[in-house]
């Protein structure tokens, strides 16, 4: 399954990309997800990122870092995950728009293994990631 959300930010790109810290990670916490963060190195090729989720352990792998004069991603995928989830493939994209515009995009693609269940937990995959975008726009604006 796919998740694409976009949040418009007035600030430049790499202005944005460098705000994409530990602080930032742990406002866009979901409040009603228990959810500790063990490590995090970063978001460049390489580094990692371990978290407790309701008491289930998640491992993230940073396998891609990519800039250019019009965006930058990096990609995280998941290494160890909690069920129900087998896969987990999230594209942190901040795309510019204009000189002091641009696009925070959160592309997701996830699986259970199973397409009933791939569509049952989407609303609520949905629901914490959209929340994001309010974070998003205080946090970097």
């Amino acid at each position: 399954m796919k998740i694409l959300i976009s949040t418009p930010i007035q600030k430049n790109f790499r202005e944005v990309f460098a705000q994409f810290n530990l602080k930032l990670f742990e406002a866009l916490k979901p409040p009603v997800v228990n959810l500790v963060v063990e490590r995090f190195d970063g978001c460049k090729k390489g580094d990692e990122v371990h978290l407790k989720v309701a008491g289930q352990r998640w491992v993230s792998h940073i396998t891609d870092y990519y800039e250019s004069e019009d965006e930058i991603y990096f990609v995280d995928r998941g290494v160890i995950i909690p069920p129900p989830l087998k896969h987990w493939l999230h594209v942190h994209r901040i795309e510019r728009t204009g000189n002091n515009m641009c696009n925070v995009v959160d592309d997701i693609e996830y699986s259970t293994g199973n397409a009933f269940m791939d569509k049952l937990i989407y609303p609520a995959l949905y629901a914490m990631f959209s929340m994001r975008k309010s974070i998003y726009k205080r946090e970097l604006s």
